[in-house]
């Protein structure tokens, strides 16, 4: 399990961002946070999404609300995205 956690501190060091802000994301909700003896970690599998998130933050200078809102409007719109798809098929299947 530990294997597939990354240390926040490394990670902020590495890539010249506060922890504060990896922090921050994770009290809303954005990034799931797992603090084990004292380290605070986040899961290798949001590596992603961290990285968009930073780019929105630092390049942008988006706060961590309009990027909860960024968030929730791409999931929304890769929901449609889905069911337009889903949609398609089925019309497809009808036409034959």
């Amino acid at each position: 399990m530990q294997n597939d956690l990354i240390i926040i501190n490394d990670y902020c060091t590495h890539c010249n961002i506060e922890p504060d802000f990896i922090l921050m994301l994770g009290e809303d909700g954005l990034i799931d946070i797992e603090v084990i003896d004292d380290t605070s970690y986040f899961p290798a599998s949001q590596l992603n999404e961290l990285e968009r998130y930073t780019h929105l933050y630092y390049d942008l200078s988006i706060n961590i609300e309009g990027i909860d809102a960024i968030r929730h409007l791409l999931t929304k719109i890769d929901n449609l995205q889905n069911k337009v798809r889903s949609l398609e098929n089925e019309l497809r299947f009808y036409r034959r």
